[in-house]
C-alpha cells in the first residue's frame, strides 16, 4: 500500500497460486489494536449492531470471529421523542471508539461500517444525485455523503465502505440489471461521492480527520460500464484506498490491467449463498467475505457440516451441507451436530438437546447453532489457507474434490424461525410472513366479532355500558348478606 503508517490498514499478500481465470491468494490484514487477520476470511454479519442470538460475551468466548459488518442505517432512526440518534450520544469508554462502546463489540473484533445492511432492502424511491435512500426502524431515510462521513467522523469504524448507488438488493444482481443509462449514472455518482469523501477525509491542514480505512466499492455492473471509475480509482485515489469491496465478483478476471490495485485487499459483498460459492470467488482472487448464508442456516435451524479439505466420498451419494436439526430424527440422538467438531456446542451438548431446545423455541438453541455454525466456517477458511500455503499447493485439487463431494445446495429448515428482527418490511407485493400468526379466529372464517372477543379477553367494553346508556347495578352500602343473596350479588350456603 502506498500508506504506511501504523495508524492505517496494512495488508501483505503472502502468497498468489494462479488459478483456471483468477489467482487465489493468501495476506495478512492488520488494523490498529486489532488482532491480525489471516485471509482468505469472513466477517460476521450484524443486526443492529449485533451478530443475532450471540452475546458480545459469547464472542469473545466461543468464537474466533475477526471482523463484524454494521450498517448505518440500523442506528440512524429519527423519531418525535429522539431527532438525536442514541449512537451519537455515546462517549469513548476505555479508549474504545464509539461504534465499539456502542455496540459492546470485543475490542480485538475489527469493525465494517457500509450504509446499507447485507442484502440490503429494496428502497421503493431509489437513490438521489445526492443521496442515497437508507431504510432504518422508523422507515425509509436519505442520506447524504455529508451526514454519512459527519457519522463516520463520530463513530470511527476500522473500515468504511463510503456510499455506493445500488438500486437493488444483491440477490437480484445476475438476474435483473439497470438499464445501460442507469448504469451509467450509478458509476458517476459512485466516482463522485469517493472523490468527496477523500476530500472531507483529508482536511485542509493535512490532518486526517478518520482513520477509518476506505474500501472503494466496486459496483455490480458490466466492466466496460465502469471502466473508467476504476481507472480513475487506480490512477487518482489509489493512494487514499485501503481496500476494494466488491459487489459482483465476476469483474475481477478484467481488472489485471489496473495493476496499482492489485496489492489492496479484496472485500466480496456479492450475494454468497453456499460454500461452493466461496471457493469460486477465491480462485478469482477474493480475500475476505460477508457470508448471509450463516444467520440464514442458524435461524432455519440448520447445523453446518461441511468441511474443506472434504472427506473421503461414500457411496451413499452426495454429503449435506448441513443437518436441519427440526427433524424427529434427533430426538433421541446423543450425537454431536457434526461428527468431529470441537466448537462449544457439539463437546457440551448433543442433537437431541438441541431439538428440544428449537421445539420449546428457546433462545439457547439458536445460539449454540450460531457458536456451531460460526466454527464450521471458521473451520472451513482455515482449512482452504492450509492448502493455498502447502508446497505444492492443493487448492485446485481439493475445491474439485468439494464440489464433487457436497451437495450444492443448504437444505431447507421444516420448523418456524425466530422472530425477526430489525426489518419487518416486506419488498414484495404479496410476500408472506416468515412465521404464521400465534394467534388466529377460532371460527377461520375472518367473521368472528372483534368487539366480542376483545371483551371475552377483557380488552374491551362493548354494548349500552359503552356508549354510556346503561347504568351499572352495584349493591347498596347497608345491604346484608340476604340482601346480596336476594339481588344475585352472592349465594348462601344452605
Amino acid at each position: 500500500m502506498a500508506e504506511s503508517s501504523p495508524e492505517h490498514v496494512m495488508f501483505d499478500v503472502l502468497k498468489s497460486i494462479t488459478t483456471e481465470g483468477g489467482e487465489a491468494r493468501v495476506g495478512r490484514l492488520a488494523l490498529p489494536k486489532r488482532k491480525t487477520i489471516e485471509t482468505p476470511n469472513f466477517f460476521g454479519l450484524t443486526s443492529r449492531g449485533a451478530i443475532p442470538h450471540m452475546t458480545p460475551d459469547v464472542i469473545a468466548k466461543h468464537t474466533e470471529l475477526n471482523g463484524s459488518y454494521m450498517a448505518l442505517e440500523d442506528f440512524v432512526e429519527k423519531s418525535q421523542k429522539r431527532v438525536v440518534p442514541a449512537i451519537y450520544n455515546i462517549p469513548e469508554l476505555d479508549g474504545k471508539d464509539t461504534l465499539h462502546a456502542y455496540t459492546a463489540t470485543p475490542t480485538p473484533v475489527a469493525t465494517l461500517l457500509g450504509a446499507r445492511r447485507h442484502p440490503a432492502v429494496i428502497a421503493p424511491m431509489g437513490n438521489g444525485k445526492d443521496y442515497i435512500s437508507i431504510y432504518t426502524s422508523t422507515g425509509f431515510q436519505q442520506l447524504k455523503n455529508k451526514d454519512y462521513f459527519r457519522a463516520i467522523e463520530r463513530l470511527q469504524p476500522d473500515i468504511v465502505i463510503p456510499l455506493a448507488d445500488l438500486t437493488f438488493g444483491n440477490s437480484h444482481i445476475r438476474e435483473k440489471l439497470p438499464h445501460p443509462k442507469r448504469q451509467t449514472r450509478m458509476t458517476g455518482r459512485t466516482e463522485d461521492w469517493l472523490a468527496e469523501f477523500i476530500k472531507l477525509k483529508n482536511a485542509e491542514d493535512g490532518v486526517e480527520k478518520t482513520k477509518s480505512g476506505i474500501f472503494a466499492p466496486l459496483l455490480p455492473v458490466s466492466y466496460p460500464m465502469q471502466w473508467e471509475y476504476i481507472t480513475r480509482l487506480s490512477q487518482d485515489h489509489v493512494e487514499h484506498l485501503s481496500g476494494l469491496a466488491v459487489y459482483d465478483a465476476d469483474i475481477f478476471p478484467e481488472l489485471t490491467e489496473h495493476s496499482s490495485l492489485n496489492s489492496l485487499p479484496r472485500l466480496s459483498m456479492d450475494f454468497i449463498t453456499s460454500p461452493q460459492e466461496i471457493l469460486r470467488q477465491i480462485r478469482l482472487g477474493l480475500d475476505i467475505f460477508t457470508v448471509p448464508f450463516v444467520n440464514t442456516a442458524s435461524d432455519a435451524g440448520i447445523a453446518l457440516t461441511f468441511a474443506f479439505p472434504s472427506p473421503p466420498s461414500s457411496d451413499s451419494g452426495l454429503n449435506p451441507l448441513g443437518i436441519d436439526m427440526w427433524s424427529q430424527d434427533h430426538q433421541i440422538s446423543l450425537r454431536p451436530l457434526a461428527e468431529g467438531c470441537e466448537c462449544y456446542a457439539c463437546t457440551k451438548h448433543h442433537r437431541a438437546y438441541l431439538q428440544h431446545l428449537l421445539n420449546a423455541k428457546e433462545m439457547l438453541g439458536w445460539t449454540l447453532l450460531q457458536i456451531h455454525n460460526h466454527h464450521v466456517l471458521d473451520s472451513f477458511f482455515k482449512g482452504i489457507r492450509n492448502t493455498l500455503t502447502s508446497e505444492p499447493s492443493t487448492f485446485d485439487r481439493d475445491r474439485e474434490d468439494f464440489y464433487r463431494s457436497y451437495e450444492s445446495e443448504l437444505p431447507k429448515g421444516t420448523g418456524e424461525r425466530p422472530r425477526a428482527r430489525g426489518y419487518h418490511f416486506k419488498t414484495e407485493a404479496g410476500q408472506s410472513k416468515i412465521n404464521p400468526p400465534a394467534w388466529e379466529n377460532w371460527s377461520g372464517g375472518g367473521t368472528e366479532d372483534k368487539a366480542l372477543a376483545g371483551e371475552m379477553a377483557g380488552l374491551a367494553v362493548t354494548g349500552a355500558t359503552a356508549e354510556g346508556k346503561e347504568t351499572p347495578v352495584v349493591p347498596d352500602s347497608n345491604a346484608d348478606a340476604k340482601d346480596l343473596d336476594k339481588k344475585g350479588f352472592a349465594e348462601i350456603d344452605r
